[in-house]
């Protein structure tokens, strides 16, 4: 069943991506979604994040074309379309996915640039679109692994196939060149994808080929925003069967693929991480757009279990190496952690939608900690190198092995699906800062920049300044007010954060005198132009202990400074590794800043000592009773933030610091 043409203007539409005010951005609930909070578009002028997003823009984006020449990624399309020879190259099934995520942080980029982009990256996309529309089927099926190892044998290995995982992010690329562009070429090739899918996979008795699902989530959470895009509701019903098929065996019924038990009974986030995640990012979407009880109790009890039992203090998520997954409760471990770079962004993604659906600050502090830590850690400073995996401590004298899980930064992976993913969330961060309702307007995360919404059909606008996460001011202007009503501005007081103050014009508030409900200072007023506010988050460095329950560090503390988790390297160590440091809590801890380290970091100075370990023999175990290790010298300890670790010479790291 063809969809109406009314509901995607032609290739040539001068219309605006913007047009009728809906915000651009990956997720955008529709006109009759039960989601507390619209996102909206914060303009980001200066300041960290937007440091972070010009070397996305200059440097990571523009080589993604080359890297994926040199992959065979877009050699693969080609000989696909018939316009090359040769066999495929790659080892893995979903090397088209990585196109895929490429051309939506590409487009993303483009809606930074403006209308009528025309620049190198306009063409680069404009050819690559065109590739991707030759190189698809006429039934509009596409998979360059199927068709060109497999002999054209479509669905036959759901499980390690992801061939529903490529056209997720197929889909989910052409939704942002369409919401970028205004253009419809990806999006009629994403919009004949769905359809062929929609017309072989169903229930059984429902005419349908094949019931089944994807080892790896993605095609749902797409299904649902193609939705969005077209008002097309098969693909939200698409969605919806492809959910709910999980923990039904259809995949053999593990845990690492979802499918042990049912999303709606499920009593823990199992398996792998990154498939977990998009599940659950599609669960929240689909209970934002039918107003599904049963799956908004499941995604809140879910999130609150990841979060409480097998979150890192980064934010990171992933205990295990082996097949990616959670691990128990609880277990965290350091050296060994997984916390795999496309984690972090999907829970942010996840998180974002769980902060529209519910209205709760809590899923904006998780993003928080994980954009500033878990997230950003995976990139470096220059935006040339990655880390796949994120470990919360290198040893003294440690082997790497090299590959896609090393502890050093590397150039591309062989599995590359992280940084064309950490490309696509830099290029749209934009979207997930702040959100509007009938009432007024929220701020998510602080950044200078311009937040803008609209009360019934009149704009509603503040700018804001900071130098955060290294101060904790922000200093807020009204811009734009209706002058006749009042109207709430909702600033977020994140959950690591025991002292703030808050001055409206010649008034001043402390947390006694305004309190935070659910995490939100709400300040509602009849605004005017030219009103000013004054955020005073407290920034003072603070120590950190997990739950006793994580075996991994008891009996140490974290560094924190805001939003930042710290570590320890070895280079400011000199003179022995970090394995036999010791931190004093006795003493206080002192900042510094620092604008020739790392780009320019607050770092944190503590004090602390190097054990003496008693000489033990050949064997490296003592009798409890016998001589415990004893302080050495005194140390001046440097730590910095994590997410800047790697970036200078090999060697070692640590987040977790023993304290005895």
């Amino acid at each position: 069943m063809p969809r109406p043409r009314s509901a995607v203007p032609s290739s040539t539409s001068s219309a605006s991506p913007e047009a009728g005010g809906a915000p651009l951005g990956p997720v955008r609930p529709g006109p009759d979604a039960e989601a507390a909070l619209s996102p909206l578009t914060v303009e980001v002028r200066t300041g960290f994040w937007d440091t972070r997003r010009a070397v996305n823009a200059r440097t990571s984006v523009p080589q993604g074309p080359g890297l994926l020449e040199s992959a065979g990624n877009l050699h693969n399309l080609r000989v696909v379309a018939g316009a090359a020879e040769g066999e495929f190259q790659g080892a893995y099934p979903f090397v088209d996915s990585d196109v895929y995520k490429w051309l939506e942080a590409a487009s993303w980029q483009l809606a930074q640039e403006g209308p009528g982009a025309d620049g190198p990256l306009a063409a680069d996309v404009e050819r690559i679109v065109s590739l991707v529309a030759d190189a698809q089927q006429p039934d509009g099926y596409l998979n360059t692994w199927f068709q060109l190892l497999k002999g054209g044998e479509r669905y036959r290995d759901l499980r390690w196939g992801h061939e529903l995982y490529c056209a997720g992010h197929l889909i989910q690329a052409a939704v942002a060149h369409h919401r970028s562009t205004g253009r419809t070429e990806l999006l009629d090739v994403a919009v004949k994808f769905a359809d062929h899918i929609d017309s072989v996979f169903g229930l059984p008795g429902s005419g349908k080929e094949i019931d089944g699902i994807d080892g790896h989530p993605e095609v749902e959470t797409a299904l649902v925003e193609l939705y969005r895009e077209t008002g097309e509701r098969r693909y939200l019903d698409l969605a919806g069967y492809f959910v709910d098929r999980f923990g039904h065996g259809l995949l053999g019924g593990e845990a690492y693929c979802q499918d042990r038990v049912p999303l709606r009974a499920a009593t823990d986030v199992e398996g792998h991480a990154v498939r977990q995640l998009y599940l659950l990012a599609a669960a929240t979407d689909l209970a934002t757009e039918t107003g599904d009880a049963g799956l908004r109790a499941a995604t809140e009890r879910l999130w609150a279990a990841m979060t409480a039992t097998k979150t890192h203090v980064t934010g990171g998520l992933g205990a295990h190496h082996d097949e990616e997954d959670f691990g128990d409760p609880y277990e965290l471990p350091n050296e060994r952690a997984y916390c795999e770079t496309c984690a972090a962004i999907a829970s942010i993604q996840w998180s974002w939608r769980m902060a529209l659906l519910t209205g709760e600050a809590r899923y904006s502090d998780l993003i928080e900690r994980t954009l500033y830590n878990g997230f950003l850690a995976g990139i470096s400073l220059d935006g040339e190198r990655w880390l796949y995996v994120n470990p919360l401590q290198v040893r003294d004298g440690h082997t790497d092995p090299g590959g896609d899980q090393s502890a050093r930064r590397t150039r591309w992976f062989r599995c590359a699906c992280c940084p064309p993913n950490a490309m696509r969330l830099l290029a749209s961060l934009e979207h997930y800062l702040a959100s509007g309702d009938a009432g007024g307007l929220q701020i998510h995360q602080y950044v200078t920049g311009r937040y803008a919404g609209d009360l019934g059909g009149t704009p509603v606008a503040v700018s804001a300044e900071t130098d955060y996460p290294w101060q904790g001011t922000i200093g807020l202007t009204v811009e734009e007010s209706p002058a006749d009503r009042p109207w709430t501005l909702s600033l977020r007081i994140p959950q690591w954060c025991g002292e703030y103050r808050i001055r409206c014009g010649d008034e001043t508030y402390d947390q006694t005198d305004a309190p935070v409900t659910d995490g939100w200072l709400r300040l509602e007023r009849t605004w005017a132009p030219g009103d000013r506010i004054v955020l005073e988050l407290g920034l003072e460095p603070r120590l950190t202990a997990a739950d006793p329950r994580v075996d991994a560090v008891r009996g140490c503390v974290a560094i924190e400074r805001g939003p930042l988790v710290y570590c320890l390297e070895q280079v400011d160590h000199p003179g022995g590794g970090l394995d036999d440091i010791v931190l004093d809590t006795t003493r206080p801890l002192a900042v510094k800043h620092r604008p020739d380290l790392l780009g320019g970091v607050t770092t944190v100075v503590a004090a602390g000592h190097r054990r003496r370990i008693p000489d033990a023999g050949w064997w490296p175990y003592r009798s409890a009773e016998g001589d415990a290790p004893t302080a050495g010298e005194a140390l001046e300890l440097t730590a910095i933030p994590y997410y800047a670790w790697a970036n200078r010479e090999d060697g070692s790291m640590r987040v977790w610091l023993p304290t005895s």
